[in-house]
Order: structure tokens, then sequence, then C-alpha cells
């Protein structure tokens, strides 16, 4: 079973509805419907998520999409050890990006997915856009 990371910009993406993203962003979240594979992500791009979202459509609402889309999502930590990794890498520029990039590592991602491919450049895990990993799913299927 593949563990996907999904990055707090998909998230967003989805519960506001954000196009031309929010297509393949809610396909993406879709496949946690689907056997063979597990999307997870951080309590930290929940938070990210939810801070947008409350934006956009309010606290009372903003807290609903949250909750359903929590429904499908294994929260993986985000502990010291991602921070420590975050922080030791010299490349990951953006701390926010490193945490997350090292908690997905820990957790045994297979893939990371963003809207924003070069913010983990300096990763070994595959990062790829929505659109490119459904692109991956059709050719592998």
């Amino acid at each position: 079973m593949k563990l996907i990371f999904i990055d707090a910009n998909v998230l967003v993406a989805v519960l506001n509805k954000e196009y031309p993203v929010f297509s393949a962003a809610a396909r993406v979240l879709s496949l946690a419907d689907r056997p063979g594979h597990k999307l997870c992500t951080t309590a930290l791009c929940l938070a990210i998520a939810f801070y947008f979202a409350e934006k956009k459509c309010g606290r009372a609402k903003a807290r609903q999409k949250l909750a359903l889309l929590a429904e499908k999502l294994q929260v993986i930590p985000c502990d010291r050890d991602a921070v420590a990794g975050a922080l030791a890498n010299k490349s990951a520029l953006d701390l926010e990006d490193g945490i997350q990039y090292y908690a997905a590592l820990a957790a045994g991602c297979s893939h990371i997915i963003t809207e924003n491919t070069a913010d983990f450049y300096f990763g070994v895990l595959q990062v790829q856009t929505c659109e490119q990993y459904l692109t991956t799913l059709v050719r592998t299927a």
C-alpha cells in the first residue's frame, strides 16, 4: 500500500475550491477511498488549510469542511525529529516545507503531492503535482 503525503496547498485548493487546481486535487483526495492508497498529512498542514478556509468561508464552515477532510486522511507525527531534520538540512531553506518533508520521510511516504514541487528540491522522496501523480497512476494502471 502506498502512503502518500498531501501538502497544505492541496488541502487549501480543495477546501476553497481553487481552480484550476481543485479538480485534480479533489481527484487525488478521492484516492483515500480506493484500495492501495493511504493518504496522510500533518496537523500543521491541517492548521494551515483551516486558516485559509476560515478566511474564505468563516470559522464554522471551515471547521465543517476540515472535519470531513480529516476523516479521509491519516495524520502523521510532526515531531521533534522532523524539526531537527529540517533545521539540520541547510538545503531546506523553508523551515515549514522541511518539517513536512521529514515528517513524510519518517512516516514512510513514497510521494509528496504538492502544487509547489520546487519547495521540496532538497529531498529524495518523489514530489509531484496532483496532475503529475494522477498521470502516473494512469500510466501504471
